[in-house]
């Protein structure tokens, strides 16, 4: 049996009541947040009723969220990817609700987010103009880490597999207009996406075995996804900022799960980009990444 002390995060009153987060954001100084189901609940083991049920569930309850926040709260809803055919009918649900995309984990029960298996989904979510972001959670690459090590380093490693799997994986080519978002910066992904532009373009390389390399390059593919700037250094953000463009990062928090800062204590002070830079990365950025006109906020 569970008792308190095996529950990493307790549910408060911010959680779930609109008039506490409004609260939180006004102490915060955020006009405006996206709200997420937490990681945990994108459950793929679950068989399809069960799934249905709880997806249905959380959605419904975010969507409950929105509609109390007076315009300054949206939200991801998700849905059963574990099949990818029920998660494109839950699809019309999500936006029925008025949610503006889908939160996604880096794998579904060890299969990469950029499986070819999961196209015809990304294609549904394309036409209907939804968002995608996706959340690294563990998997057997994860678990070879110690416990406490999984949402650092853990993490990491789950972030850069997802975008990496996007990249080579042929999701991006199929679905030009998909917008996605990959958690904590991308892990080390824009890092290595160097190195995967040099091989890529090398002759060998693209004879090294059946998989077809993408004729567009890794980098090119990069600049397509977004990026959350939790990263817990700016030094990282001037990085993804360097390799893709400071109009691809979207401001972090990871609240309430993590305390949020006040305004002057926000990890962008030192950014490169200066006051104009923080102003897009804070705001712009994650209207155009939900497909939020700036006269509808």
């Amino acid at each position: 049996m569970l008792t308190l002390e095996d529950v990493e995060f307790l549910a408060a009153p911010v959680w779930f009541d609109a008039d506490r987060r409004l609260e939180e954001m006004d102490a915060s100084g955020v006009d405006m947040e996206v709200v997420s189901p937490m990681p945990p609940l994108l459950n793929y083991r679950l068989d399809d009723e069960t799934a249905t049920t709880v997806t249905r569930h959380v959605n419904e309850s975010i969507a409950d969220l929105v509609a109390a926040g007076s315009g300054r709260i949206h939200g991801l809803g998700t849905v059963p990817l574990q099949d990818p055919d029920l998660a494109a009918a839950e699809l019309f649900g999500v936006a029925n609700l008025g949610l503006r995309g889908i939160e996604v984990a880096s794998h579904i029960n060890g299969v990469s987010i950029g499986d070819p298996r999961f196209r015809d989904f990304f294609r549904e979510v394309e036409s209907l103009g939804l968002a995608v972001f996706v959340h690294a959670i563990r998997s057997e690459v994860s678990s070879r880490l110690p416990q406490w090590a999984g949402p650092s380093f853990g993490f990491a490693a789950e972030a850069s597999l997802a975008a990496a799997s996007l990249v080579t994986g042929g999701t991006l080519q199929a679905c030009p207009r998909l917008r996605i978002s990959i958690s904590h910066g991308g892990g080390g992904f824009l890092m290595m996406a160097p190195r995967a532009q040099f091989f890529a373009t090398r002759k060998w390389t693209r004879h090294a075995g059946d998989d077809e390399v993408p004729e567009e390059s890794p980098l090119a593919l990069a600049r397509r996804l977004y990026y959350d700037s939790l990263t817990f250094d700016t030094r990282a953000i001037d990085l993804i900022a360097h390799r893709v463009g400071i109009d691809r990062i979207l401001l972090g928090s990871d609240f309430p799960a993590i305390a949020r800062p006040v305004p002057a204590e926000w990890p962008l002070g030192d950014f490169y980009g200066g006051a104009e830079g923080v102003a897009v990365i804070a705001g712009s950025n994650a209207l155009s990444f939900l497909a939020i006109e700036e006269s509808g906020l």
